[in-house]
């Protein structure tokens, strides 16, 4: 397609040396002049006798002309790009040959020499010539069917070429798709003209031995009477048999192109597993129609025919339809003769009646004969004919339906071997039509093998068709052995250009292309190299897992490990830059480059999933969330990455798909949740926690965090996990006054007043009992079990270990165990830092208000120092948690921990306190150290916002807080602009002679600010009201302290911007920040239990995971931590926070359990959709359709029927008028009257 595309865009220059073509194509000339009777002054050809001077003249012994006895082949004179002028096209390749030219010859130079790309299919559209117009549903046909075959598949599409007839519907319907659709999809539309040479107008501009490049064509002065090619063709084959305005050898040359095209292979240079599929398409067509149907048929072309187009098309759909004797078999010597008799009487009778409808299509052909022995053999192929009754609406099917089956017959006629379906297939699923797929090629007639559907399947996936690749993995196709990582590159390769996913893989290419670059400049350098290498390797420059995986990095952030590392040969945590130069040093050597890619992927639904969800395709991301493992995991993974992309995505709608399918997505892990929830509760409990092999180590609780699943985190489940974390050992319903009373007074910890679940636990053996078997089986362990280690809650209390740690646990006596399930459970912990922060800010204000010593040597005084030490302690745990928590790299831990707010409210506090602390320490920034710290005590004070956060009452309140500062801002942006267009206008007018800066900055902001509390100096602004006052209007005393006095020049204006100010203010403005108040208030009201429930695990989180003594004690459990990590090299704990590793036996049971669980659920949402009105309405609509089409033939039998009843009466008042005719007559004896109808005759009885 190249070359034909530099012709088409270069003008009129020559592209190349063609001088070859004359050595190999042949034209037709006449060398016999053959009298025609009706002119003598005419050759039989249709040339003038002047044409023929140099031939030899044989009229006398000729009586008629044929093409091979009386032409002679020369080299061909026209030949090159063909420019229809004044029509704005492009050049189209052209060339005139001869009709025995052979058919390899002339595929091999279009599809090389004119760039012409293989065809994965060709539609011959045969019939319909002449000037007479096509009706207009077969127009309609034409246009929604034929060229929408070409175009999804990648067709030819076989015309006479010529601007008349059904080849100009074509012509047309192609330009109408060229002109809307894309520049891919106009190259896929090829339609190739094979018209007549001797029937073309004007043919004589196309004559240059030396071929034209352009031939310049006039197609718009073409007479009426004439015919002219069509300049929507994109090539035109012009068949040559030495006649003028004569048709018929271009016919049979198109027959042998398309036998020849039928035998050869898909792909470049045929290099496909597949042969061409060929259909012929006959509209109307006339008697010589028959003729061309018949040769194709022997070649075992399928035909499809339009019924209703024209004489020919309706004269074989009638035939079909009609006559349904059984055609006569061979002769065959076993036969009895007088069954050869009784099927030479059928035959003789088949044959009569294909001559009444020959006669009654065609009453004025001659050569009937002929035409009834073609119309025999047509029907004998009747499997070859596909009948489309495109005038009929009832039951009527889509013609690429149509198509596709007409080729599936001809396909099973010949074989059932799967391989000859697999074109079909590609047909199947670029129409998207999987019920043809299902009825025609997966209904149990066909071995489909894996190879077979290898190719469609990525095709499926590639085009986003997930009906067929749930079909394809029903029919047998293994996944694991499909998805190896080379094809997981490929169907990354092949993501869309206008998603925002490529941008990011391309983005991420780039960076490892320039490593690339920089490393091989730099090893040249280094060698003393005079010039770089060569260009950089076609390996290094495809698309890889590796930026796969940064991607997915980047946008999952610390939530899992980076995928797809392993088979890339990647250590975790390596830095990116020594990653991308080990991927292009194995991308480099071919050998390592075909071994990773040929692996197999571990979890192929997983990876698939993940390949849906990054492009935002709905259906298939969730068939393969439904296909892959882990549910309730795999579902938040698919909301987090939505949700995600959603943020960074401009265009609007694709924001809105994408924030949909991840609600949906967080609705199928809520509801999956609650199945799993409601079957066992211990062991949803196991599945919120336990890490994931296939999301890196990440769990459902981390997943949901990140992804803002609130809907998921307001099930009862995950609150009744929570719970139980936060309450510890001890009984979640216990009440605050028993927890604060054992907070003050320890000893009630070793009394009733707190029941620790422990204890619920003996008192009811019998329950454990009978969930022991069943625990001991699924491998699943009760809350308390969780709890009971020392160890575990001297590290803040994991929520598990794993199971060989915590087999054989430490038993230390009542008073220890007992004290520590109490005083390290994180409801304690939160309660001890509630009181102590309380005590902090009590101590913060003592010395701010009575105690705050001036700078040294007499300041500060011992409790400052106090208050110093235990900011310190604050710092120390705000170090903790940055550094020292978590499992990711210290920059990503940083970053997640700047992005909670509460932490940068921390942060700012403790810079406050370290900026004020140093300015008090020196006499000249004494005054504005003790103003940074009590603007610091502001901000510790704002801190206990979040304790709060934990109750139940106080929490939803907050988070209606936090929406209502968001439209405080937004308040604050109309206001700040009214207040300078009031403020700058007011200052100009009242005091225009005072420059102050600080004066003028209140007078402009401060005071019209102040003015919406009510607070207007009217003795300034109203000149009626100004009392005697002591003023100067001399800018010098201004300066120097004294009063200005206003103006009153303009204060007429004056009033009249206050009252527009405070009208716009205090009425317009204040009341719509009450109106978004209350919109905020009213949204966030309806879920404000959900947002508080998702907000309460972040603060169930943060406390336990601190230690459990509170600043200032806290120094000693972080003297603790610092010996056991540094100096005793012990691994924390801690960077598990709720975390449970699950191997072997137990991790495949619970996700079995998950699974099971999760098809009941599909099953039951199955059900629930199939008995909804819209699924009734479309099988009833179904059923209707089955109806009508029933009717259909009913209707048609009804025809027939009536059509007997006729033939039968016309035989039986034939029979009687016989009978009475033979009674009267001498020729037969009156023995015996004749039978009646419903009495058996019998023999006359012998005389007595």
């Amino acid at each position: 397609m190249k070359k034909i595309g530099k012709q088409k865009e270069g003008g009129g220059g020559k592209p190349q040396d063609q001088s070859w073509i004359p050595k190999i194509i042949k034209k037709r000339v006449c060398n016999t002049f053959v009298e025609d009777s009706r002119n003598r002054a005419s050759c039989q050809c249709g040339e003038a006798r002047e044409a023929h001077k140099s031939v030899t003249t044989g009229d006398c012994t000729v009586g008629k002309w044929d093409s091979f006895q009386h032409t002679s082949e020369y080299p061909t004179d026209a030949f090159g790009n063909l420019e229809f002028v004044g029509a704005g096209r492009r050049h189209i390749p052209f060339m005139r040959l001869s009709h025995d030219t052979p058919p390899a010859n002339v595929y091999s130079l279009v599809t090389t020499q004119w760039g012409l790309p293989v065809p994965n299919l060709v539609v011959s559209v045969v019939g319909g010539e002449g000037k007479g117009k096509a009706k207009p549903w077969v127009r309609e046909v034409i246009r929604q069917g034929i060229v929408r075959a070409a175009q999804s598949t990648g067709a030819w599409i076989l015309t006479s070429g010529l601007k008349e007839g059904i080849s100009r519907c074509v012509g047309q319907a192609v330009r109408d798709h060229c002109a809307t659709a894309s520049s891919l999809s106009q190259a896929n539309v090829i339609a190739v003209g094979v018209a007549p040479w001797g029937f073309i107008h004007d043919r004589k501009h196309l004559v240059n031995p030396q071929g034209s490049f352009p031939a310049p064509y006039y197609a718009q002065t073409t007479p009426p009477t004439s015919s002219c090619l069509d300049n929507n063709h994109q090539a035109f084959l012009l068949v040559d048999d030495g006649s003028v305005d004569h048709r018929g050898h271009e016919t049979l040359f198109r027959a042998n192109l398309e036998d020849f095209i039928s035998h050869q292979r898909t792909g470049i240079w045929g290099s496909g597993t597949i042969e061409i599929p060929v259909l012929c398409v006959l509209i109307a067509g006339d008697a010589a129609m028959l003729e061309r149907v018949d040769l194709s048929l022997k070649d075992s072309t399928p035909w499809l025919v339009l019924a209703g187009s024209g004489p020919a098309a309706d004269l074989i759909a009638g035939l079909l339809r009609d006559v349904s004797a059984p055609m006569t078999p061979p002769a065959s010597p076993t036969l009895p003769p007088a069954n050869n008799e009784a099927s030479t009487s059928n035959s003789a009778e088949l044959t009569e009646q294909v001559r009444k409808r020959i006669k009654k299509q065609f009453p004025l052909e001659t050569q009937m004969d002929k035409l009834v022995d073609q119309a025999l053999s047509i029907c004998q192929n009747k499997d070859l004919i596909t009948v489309f009754y495109g005038d009929k609406e009832e039951g009527k099917e889509d013609f690429d339906t149509i198509i596709l089956k007409a080729l599936v017959r001809a396909a099973k006629r010949n074989s059932r071997d799967s391989s000859e379906y697999i074109e079909e297939l590609k047909l199947a699923v670029a129409w998207n039509r999987v019920d043809i797929a299902k009825s025609e090629l997966f209904n149990s007639d066909i071995q489909w093998r894996y190879n077979d559907l290898e190719e469609s399947m990525t095709d499926a996936l590639v085009n986003d068709k997930p009906q067929f690749v749930r079909l394809f993995v029903e029919s047998g196709l293994n996944i694991l052995d499909y998805l190896t990582f080379g094809r997981l590159e490929e169907l990354y390769s092949s993501v869309s250009e206008c998603t925002l996913v490529y941008s990011f893989l391309q983005k991420r290419l780039r960076e490892r292309i320039d490593i690339c670059s920089k490393n091989r400049l730099s090893h040249n350098e280094n060698s003393n190299s005079k010039h770089i290498n060569g260009p950089i390797p076609a390996g290094v420059q495809e698309l890889t897992l590796y930026e796969v995986s940064k991607v997915l990095s980047e946008i999952m952030k610390d939530m899992c490990q980076s995928f797809y590392y392993i088979p890339l040969g990647l250590e975790q945590g390596v830095t990116s830059r020594k990653a991308m130069k080990h991927v292009n040093k194995m991308l480099m050597e071919e050998s390592e480059q075909s071994l990773y890619r040929k692996k197999r992927c571990r979890y192929p639904w997983v990876s698939l999933f993940i390949w849906a969800v990054l492009q935002n395709r709905r259906e298939m991301s969730i068939y393969f969330w439904e296909m892959a493992g882990e549910s309730v995991l795999s579902a938040l993974a698919g909301c987090k990455i939505l949700r995600d992309l959603s943020k960074l995505e401009m265009e609007t709608d694709t924001k809105l798909s994408m924030k949909e399918l991840a609600q949906t997505f967080e609705n199928l892990a809520h509801d999956v949740f609650s199945e799993c929830y409601q079957s066992s509760e211990s062991h949803s409990y196991t599945l919120l926690i336990k890490r994931s092999v296939l999301w890196g180590e990440a769990t459902c609780l981390q997943m949901a965090t990140s992804a803002d699943a609130r809907l998921f985190f307001s099930h009862d489940g995950v609150q009744t996990l929570l719970s139980q974390i936060w309450w510890g050992a001890m009984d979640s319903s216990t009440e605050v006054w028993k927890l604060v009373l054992s907070f003050f007074l320890p000893p009630f910890i070793y009394t009733k007043l707190i029941v620790f679940r422990e204890e619920e636990n003996e008192e009811k053996p019998e329950d454990n009992h009978q969930g022991k078997e069943f625990d001991s089986i699924e491998g699943a362990e009760s809350m308390p079990e969780i709890h009971n280690t020392d160890e575990e809650m001297e590290e803040g209390m994991p929520l598990r270990r794993n199971p060989e740690e915590s087999s054989s646990p430490k038993q230390r006596p009542y008073i220890f165990h007992r004290w520590r399930q109490f005083w390290f459970a994180p409801v304690t912990s939160f309660l001890g830092n509630v009181f102590t922060y309380f005590l902090f800010l009590f101590l913060f204000a003592y010395i701010l208000l009575v105690d705050f010593k001036p700078p040294p040597p007499k300041g500060p005084a011992p409790m400052e120092l106090v208050l110093y030490f235990w900011v310190f302690t604050l710092v120390c745990e705000e170090i903790r948690q940055t550094f020292f928590v978590g499992s990711t790299t210290v920059v990503q831990r940083m970053k997640l921990y700047i992005q909670d707010i509460w932490n940068k409210c921390d942060l700012t506090a403790i810079l406050l306190f370290m900026l004020g602390v140093l300015c008090r320490m020196f006499p000249w920034s004494y005054d504005f150290g003790r103003s940074i710290m009590c603007l610091d005590y502001m901000v510790f004070t704002l801190r206990l916002i979040h304790i709060f956060a934990v109750h139940k009452q106080l929490g939803p309140k907050i988070i209606i807080v936090g929406k209502m500062v968001k439209d405080v801002f937004f308040f604050l942006f109309f206001l700040g602009v009214w207040l300078m267009a009031y403020g700058v206008a007011n200052q100009a007018l009242l005091y225009s002679y005072d420059s102050r800066p600080n004066w003028i900055f209140r007078r402009v902001f401060y005071r019209p600010y102040m003015h919406i509390y009510g607070q207007i100096p009217l003795d300034e602004i109203d000149a009626d009201k100004r009392a005697a006052k002591q003023c100067t209007n001399n800018v010098t005393l201004i300066h120097e302290g004294l009063e200005p006095c206003p103006q009153s020049d303009a204060n007429w204006l004056v009033l009249i911007l206050l009252s527009v100010y405070l009208l716009v203010t205090n009425i317009l403005l204040v009341n719509l920040l009450i109106a978004m108040f209350s919109y905020t208030f009213n949204k966030v009201q309806e879920h404000s239990d959900v947002y508080w429930k998702f907000q309460r695990y972040n603060l169930i989180v943060e406390y336990h995971s601190r230690p459990c003594l509170a600043p200032p004690f806290i120094i000693f459990s972080h003297l603790h931590i610092f010996f056991k990590r540094v100096i005793q090299k012990i691994p924390s704990t801690k960077i598990q926070h709720f975390m449970l590793n699950l191997k072997g036996k137990r991790a495949s049971w619970l996700n079995t359990w998950e699974s099971t669980l999760k098809e009941n659920l599909l099953s039951t949402e199955g059900k629930k959709q199939r008995d909804s009105d819209t699924e009734r309405l479309k099988r009833t609509s179904t059923k209707v359709d089955s109806v009508l089409k029933q009717m259909v033939e009913i209707r048609d039998h009804d025809r027939r029927l009536r059509k007997l009843e006729s033939e039968v009466e016309y035989c039986a008042t034939a029979l009687s008028w016989l009978v009475e005719a033979l009674s009267q007559s001498d020729l037969a004896k009156h023995t015996s009257p004749p039978p009646f109808k419903g009495v058996s005759s019998k023999s006359p009885s012998s005389p007595s």
